[in-house]
């Protein structure tokens, strides 16, 4: 793996053979749709580490996130491994590496991190965790990702909702923040409905807060957050490929996953589809890693 500017300045590995809390790594590529191009998405871990390097200094300073330090006044715990080596168009091999990467870090009871790369990207994520399961997923996104299929293609940015509700580990799904319009037809609400999926608008959440997401998560689950960009509004997070205003705002963000460090355990949590090239002033980048820091924050102090 390779990151030539570590999330905060972080480590790649522990001294005296500590083993990590959390690890930090990247993957620009999925599985991608014949004839579209989705690689915008694939400099975004690194966008989102050098947006990071500012607080770098200020990791034992005061976090008001948090209510402290990021490591709670213990010794760094989390490291950053870098990015795989996925390449576009490899759909079969990105799937292969992503999930192996999960599956080592989870090997050494630490909860892995991924900076995405599209939508695509959690699906062997997710798939990463058949041996530690049952997991519940909370998805924070604008979209429901139903489809089946796109031009044939089964495991796209379209479908990571529905490859996860196959997946024989996964004992539940909540999904917040959706609005507006997307590729979801009559059909696709339909199949998740009849899963069982709790699907959470984010009128929802901006009328009643955001144990309107919460109440569906099991106390004590083990829980993947997977985190669309596009589900924050794009006043806040505005580099992104379909901005839909009304979105969730950072502050209910980090709260759900606060809150679900307090109701259950964080066993995992991606981040994606945050393009650089649509970004104004660096700010979708700068939240992102904000974000990324609470969730750090959180696992540190989950018991």
């Amino acid at each position: 793996m390779t990151a030539s500017l570590p999330f905060l300045g972080l480590p790649d590995r522990l001294l005296d053979g500590l083993m990590p809390r959390a690890v930090i790594y990247g993957a620009g590529y999925g599985s991608a749709y014949p004839g579209l191009n989705s690689s915008g998405c694939a400099s975004a871990p690194q966008a989102i580490r050098t947006a990071s390097q500012e607080d770098a200094a200020l990791v034992e300073h005061w976090d008001f996130d948090l209510g402290g330090p990021l490591f709670d006044g213990n010794p760094a715990c989390c490291i950053d491994a870098g990015d795989i080596s996925t390449v576009w168009n490899d759909n079969p091999g990105n799937r292969g590496l992503i999930e192996k990467t999960t599956r080592e870090i989870l090997a050494q009871q630490a909860v892995p991190i991924l900076l995405g790369g599209d939508d695509s990207v959690p699906i062997p994520f997710l798939a990463g965790f058949a041996d530690h399961g049952p997991v519940w997923i909370l998805q924070i996104d604008a979209h429901i990702d139903w489809r089946d299929e796109v031009n044939g293609e089964r495991y796209g940015y379209s479908s990571t909702m529905r490859r996860a509700s196959e997946m024989p580990h996964v004992a539940g799904i909540v999904q917040v923040g959706m609005r507006s319009v997307g590729s979801a037809g009559v059909a696709e609400i339909e199949a998740a409905q009849h899963y069982g999926s709790r699907l959470v608008t984010a009128r929802e959440v901006h009328a009643r807060g955001i144990d309107a997401a919460l109440q569906h998560i099991p106390e004590g689950a083990r829980v993947v957050i997977t985190l669309d960009c596009d589900g924050l509004d794009p006043s806040t997070m505005p580099g992104v490929a379909a901005r839909t205003p009304g979105g969730l705002t950072y502050t209910q963000v980090i709260d759900l996953i606060a809150g679900v460090g307090r109701r259950a355990r964080i066993a995992g949590f991606d981040l994606v589809e945050l393009n650089p090239a649509a970004d104004i002033d660096g700010l979708t980048s700068l939240t992102a890693a904000r974000i990324i820091v609470n969730v750090i924050g959180t696992i540190v102090r989950q018991v």
